[in-house]
Formats: C-alpha cells, sequence, structure tokens
C-alpha cells in the first residue's frame, strides 16, 4: 500500500496564485483563498444592524451609523464607557478595498460577484465577524475595550481616529530605525 504524507506548507497566503512548489514532499499547487465571506446574500443594513446589537450588548451607550454619497452605510460610530471613562470609537467598512478584491477575484474566474452592492455586503460581513472576535477577546477578559479597537479609537478634539493620526505622521516613533533588523 502506497501511503504519501500531505505536504505541509506554511505561510500559503503569501504565495503566487497557482504557483508550484516543493516542500520536502510532492510538488503541490497552493491557490490565494477566497475572500471571507465573499459568497454572502445578507444586506448591509441587516449586518450593520447586528454589530449595532452586540456594541450595544457589550455597553455602547451609542451607536451611529454613516453613510455614503450614495445612501449606503460606510461607518459605524460608537461610544462605551472604559476605565479611563467614556470613549469615541470610529470603525469604517470600507468597501473599496473589498471592490477591489472581488473584481480581481471574478477577472481571474473565481468570483461570480463584483458589484459594488456585493462588495458592499462582504465589508459588513467582514467587520462584523472582526468586531464578534473582538468583544469574545473582551469578554474573556483577554483585552480591554481600549486594547481591542485602539486603531478606531477618536481623537475628541479632531475627530481623526488613532490609525489616521499615526499615518498622518508616518507613525513616527513607532518604527525600527534600520539598524535593529
Amino acid at each position: 500500500m502506497d501511503t504519501e504524507k500531505p505536504t505541509i506548507v506554511t505561510k500559503a497566503s503569501v504565495w503566487p496564485e497557482n504557483k508550484r512548489i516543493r516542500s520536502h514532499g510532492p510538488v503541490t499547487t497552493q491557490r490565494k483563498a477566497r475572500l471571507l465571506n465573499y459568497t454572502t446574500e445578507i444586506t448591509a443594513e441587516k449586518t450593520v444592524s447586528e454589530i449595532q446589537r452586540k456594541l450595544a450588548q457589550a455597553g455602547a451607550s451609542q451607536v451611529l451609523q454613516g453613510y455614503d454619497a450614495h445612501g449606503n452605510p460606510s461607518d459605524l460610530s460608537f461610544r462605551i464607557k472604559t476605565q479611563f471613562g467614556e470613549m469615541a470609537f470610529r470603525m469604517p467598512a470600507r468597501v473599496e478595498a473589498v471592490e477591489a478584491i472581488l473584481i480581481r477575484q471574478h477577472r481571474s474566474g473565481r468570483s461570480k460577484m463584483a458589484s459594488r452592492e456585493h462588495a458592499t455586503k462582504v465589508a459588513w460581513r467582514i467587520l462584523k465577524d472582526w468586531t464578534e472576535a473582538q468583544l469574545a477577546l473582551l469578554q474573556t477578559g483577554m483585552v480591554t475595550i481600549e486594547q481591542a479597537f485602539l486603531p478606531y479609537a477618536q481623537d475628541s478634539s479632531t475627530g481623526k481616529t488613532v490609525y489616521e493620526t499615526l499615518v498622518e505622521k508616518r507613525f513616527a516613533g513607532m518604527l525600527m530605525d534600520s539598524n535593529h533588523e
């Protein structure tokens, strides 16, 4: 009986599509994974409602939904009590980024759905899954609300998120200099 051990490949997500690889075993073909939730049919509005409910259950005192120029949900802002007092957070659903991936997957034959409407649905489902994961970490005490949502924390004087502020400052003070590789 011929038993062949499966080939184990690490860092599969960084391999170019259809790159042939050898890892101490038979040659295999590694394909990029499809985008999370790419087949969803759940409307963005329903998903936003689910996220709002989860945030409220976690203690959010206010949840505000933002809209883009076309009337589609674009972000969620919420206020929640932290160990330091009430903080505001703003989480964008970066639909353009999701749409670009869906278009690439559509062109390569890996997806049949590439519309802006579908990208909106997928973006919000991904954000919902991420939010649920962060809230699970919070529930277990593995993180605080500030740790889980820090990139989205808003500066009360500028309205910018921590991430937006760091990008603006080119992550000054946080980058390792080239001598410390």
